[in-house]
């Protein structure tokens, strides 16, 4: 994978949205580490300590451009005059407790944003590559333990999956309607969209996500809360969707016309682990693996107890699986806030290095 994803991306320009968040500073160094020229285009980092300012991410880029998703003509002018080789879009408003806090807010940039940068794609003149980010949580959800296919019914129960599952109507329109195989020669655009969720790794710093409350409980020698010990989460490290949606664009750049769909990356579903294990697991790196106490708070806000993807089809048209079991990248994440020798850039470069040379 790392030869062709290196013969693909480098000296290639490649539009990031969403490059200051947690899995936009991630992928803004896989995509520099792979020789790719960046245009970022996001919100600026909400705190100083934010992955995206440890690791220099201004540095990182040709040109990181803040602005919001929401701003059509200002998505357009910056897509369309960097003439980008590739797009990625992951700016999003991710979370679901503050999707019911802000529903409209969530909408406007998940779903309006989404088409804005569609729409910048399709006035671009020439070839471009698109992968729209999404996440695990677009289907309906009647929690009865399966694990979700591409072809599943959308849904969300919260603003932010109900925007998510919107988002992916959008993309299928554009490409439908704009985007289609048999007129390529015409448009030359691919698009195709990503769903995977529960991303875990090192320099998480947001509200309302296990990891950092576990972090920041360590930090502070508090015992972490866990509002939902029991839920199952396809809990993966941030590295495996970003070497998912690379390879993905890798292959529709070779064949622009035989990837346009919806691609699930997500663990084996056999390999569950509750909101529970995961504490623990992470804990244990600290040896404190008894730091944590269960909310019983019961007016909390719905989130699904149980969900998990079926990643066949990527398996079988990709030739992509998973390189770390859930456990694995709960240490791989742990031992990163662990290591105080070393700089976030070194840790995450040092972890990029590990995943794409040793899992080839």
């Amino acid at each position: 994978m790392l030869e062709l994803l290196k013969k693909t991306f480098a000296g290639k320009k490649v539009f990031l949205t969403g490059h200051t968040g947690f899995k936009g500073a991630w992928m803004l160094q896989v995509l520099n580490w792979l020789g790719a020229e960046v245009q970022g285009y996001s919100l600026a980092p909400e705190n100083k300590n934010d992955l995206y300012n440890e690791i220099g991410g201004e540095e990182l880029c040709r040109s990181s451009v803040i602005a919001d998703v929401r701003d059509l003509n200002r998505v357009q002018t910056e897509l369309v005059r960097f003439e980008p080789d590739f797009v990625f879009h992951l700016a999003a408003q991710a979370l679901v407790r503050p999707s019911y806090q802000e529903p409209v807010d969530t909408f406007a940039t998940n779903v309006m944003g989404t088409a804005h940068v569609l729409e910048a794609m399709r006035r671009l003149p020439g070839r471009c590559t698109g992968v729209m980010i999404t996440t695990d949580k677009v289907y309906e959800n009647p929690e009865r333990g399966q694990a979700f296919r591409e072809e599943d019914k959308l849904g969300g129960h919260d603003p932010y999956s109900a925007s998510k599952a919107a988002a992916e109507i959008v993309i299928a329109s554009y490409i439908r309607s704009f985007f289609s195989e048999a007129d390529f020669s015409k448009h030359q655009k691919s698009v195709a969209s990503v769903r995977a969720g529960n991303v875990i790794g090192g320099g998480d710093r947001s509200v309302d996500r296990i990891v950092p409350d576990i972090v920041r409980a360590i930090e502070f020698g508090d015992k972490v809360t866990l509002r939902n010990p029991s839920s199952v989460r396809p809990w993966q490290h941030v590295l495996e969707p970003i070497g998912a949606y690379l390879l993905l664009a890798a292959r529709m750049y070779q064949q622009p016309t035989a990837y346009n769909a919806a691609f699930n990356f997500g663990p084996d579903h056999t390999d569950e682990k509750t909101v529970e294990d995961l504490t623990r697991i992470f804990l244990s790196v600290f040896h404190q693996e008894d730091a944590y106490q269960k909310n019983t708070d019961t007016t909390a806000v719905h989130e699904a107890r149980l969900l998990m993807l079926d990643s066949t089809k990527a398996k079988e048209i990709l030739g992509w699986t998973p390189r770390l079991s859930a456990e694995e990248a709960i240490r791989w994440t742990a031992e990163w806030y662990a290591d105080k020798s070393q700089s976030a850039a070194q840790k995450c470069t040092q972890q990029i290095q590990t995943y794409f040379e040793k899992f080839q």
